[in-house]
């Protein structure tokens, strides 16, 4: 069961530690402990053609209860040669004790993506289905087995049953209610997602005179990308975090890459600007680039400068590449460090220093979209399959992510990443009613969708319904306008219904 996750003691000794000295404290006992695992997976799977290639899987997920688990899935093609193959969704998860070292568990992905097709290899709309069993054997807080597992996506002609290999680690998911926002803590450790900084980023690759493209001609044009970083400060100076990216200009439309990075940087002369280093390694792929079986590296030098009012600027350059493919660049971004928590702006280890909880909320979200236009020039409703993060930024203000792909009509491959800022009312009908509205930018393309360069937009206008345990679950509807912002641009409207699950994070 999800409850024997956490490390022994770590829950009461956390809540009972929750509040330092603070004027204005929330209830006693408002800081939640839930069980919490990272699962690894790789997942053998043999195409129409014969061809073998292997998706490797990344999931965080949180107990709602003893037994069920929910979160976010990523997966992406990591052998072979269908680098560019990603799809997103969520993971339900039900686990079963066997023994004292043991458990079973038998989980539903469901999600959208896809990659490069053919006649012969054809992902459909783009919707992926995956059920599995497993046994794992467990190590102390790390656990690993082997599952049976099946990956269909259903309107295609790509699926298939394999062995695969889970690995995980177990942890806690620490938060507060979200009615406490707005309200005074210090807890004795990071909360919700644990983020200390988010940067959206924008950049370039410039190919070297080796890429070639999956034509066969060589890659010449410089290719814009857009995205966003998480990071997390562990002790001065030095951070780990996850960067996603997509092809924004270059004719490139459909390249995404999404990365596991780490990095260190020092003081100058000045103490708030500093110099160092920083890697990453991924999957990444789509549009004409050739990467292989998806995987890439990038490494090079950083320049931070960090601001008196927090924010921070960061300036990196180097190069990057795909080991199995021909695609090598150097790369140039700008992107501005915006703290969560005071170890981003003071860069020092996490202390437990007085701060405003905020709600956070993840959300699953349907988006439908009438009359997109497809590459051979007829028209089509699509719908999507998207994953939404909100962070409240103050009582009236937000932030936004959202990221997903086509699941239904023949954009399969399709896929969009944009992040956001917002306004919203203040909660009516007993805290349970708030409407709100904000506009996004980033980055879309692939599949059969005529999205020239990469470049996008949405605005939003919604309405939020909360109830349940202390008004977690979050029923939202958005109605708003999605538009490409390069060469022979097209817009269409959007309908969101998106179900979340909120909670209470400090921000500082």
């Amino acid at each position: 069961m999800f409850r024997y996750c956490l490390l022994p003691g770590l829950a009461l000794g956390l809540v009972a530690n929750a509040w330092a000295d603070d004027p204005i404290p929330p209830t006693p006992g408002a800081l939640r402990a839930q069980p919490a695992a990272f699962e690894a997976s790789w997942t053998p799977v043999k195409l129409p053609t014969g061809d073998r290639m292997a998706l490797a899987g990344f999931s965080y997920l949180v107990a709602m209860n003893e037994d069920w688990g929910v979160g976010p899935s990523v997966y992406g093609a990591a052998r072979g040669k269908m680098g560019g193959l990603f799809t997103m969704g969520m993971t339900a998860q039900r686990r079963w004790r066997v023994g004292q070292h043991g458990h079973v568990a038998a989980g539903l992905f469901a999600g959208a993506g896809g990659g490069v097709g053919s006649e012969q290899v054809r992902f459909g709309g783009g919707l992926m289905l995956r059920p599995e069993l497993s046994y794992r054997v467990e190590f102390g807080s790390w656990y690993t087995g082997l599952a049976l597992a099946h990956t269909r996506f259903p309107s295609g002609n790509v699926r298939g049953s394999s062995l695969s290999l889970v690995v995980g680690v177990t942890d806690g998911f620490f938060s507060f209610s979200p009615t406490d926002e707005g309200r005074r803590a210090a807890p004795y450790r990071r909360t919700g997602l644990g983020i200390d900084e988010v940067l959206p980023t924008v950049g370039s690759y410039r190919p070297r005179h080796s890429s070639i493209g999956r034509d066969g001609l060589p890659t010449r044009a410089a290719i814009g990308k857009a995205g966003a970083s998480l990071r997390q400060y562990i002790t001065e100076g030095s951070w780990w975090g996850v960067e996603g990216a997509g092809a924004s200009t270059g004719g490139n439309d459909g390249y995404m890459e999404l990365l596991f990075s780490a990095g260190q940087d020092w003081a100058l002369s000045a103490p708030k600007l500093r110099a160092g280093w920083h890697a990453g390694i991924g999957l990444g792929g789509g549009g004409n680039l050739d990467t292989g079986n998806g995987w890439i590296v990038k490494t090079g030098p950083t320049l931070r400068w960090i601001s008196p009012w927090g924010p921070s600027l960061h300036l990196e350059a180097g190069l990057m590449g795909a080991p199995s493919g021909s695609f090598k660049s150097t790369y140039t971004r700008v992107a501005i460090g915006l703290p969560l928590d005071s170890t981003a702006r003071r860069d020092e280890v996490f202390t437990p220093t007085s701060g405003t909880v905020r709600s956070q909320a993840l959300f699953f979200s349907y988006q439908h979209q009438p009359g997109l236009r497809m590459r051979d020039g007829r028209q089509e409703d699509i719908g999507h399959l998207q994953m939404l993060l909100t962070q409240e930024l103050s009582e009236h203000a937000y932030a936004t992510v959202r990221a997903g792909s086509a699941a239904w009509g023949s954009a399969g491959g399709y896929s969009v990443g944009l992040i956001g800022a917002g306004l919203q009312t203040s909660p009516v009908m007993k805290g349970r009613l708030n409407f709100g509205g904000g506009l996004l930018l980033g980055a879309a393309g692939g599949g059969s969708v005529a999205v020239s360069g990469g470049a996008a937009a949405q605005s939003e206008l919604w309405a939020q319904w909360r109830f349940g345990e202390q008004k977690r679950t979050r029923l939202r509807m958005a109605v708003g306008q999605w538009r490409s912002l390069r060469g022979d641009t097209q817009s269409t409207s959007t309908f969101d219904l998106s179900l979340g699950y909120a909670f209470g994070a400090v921000s500082r």
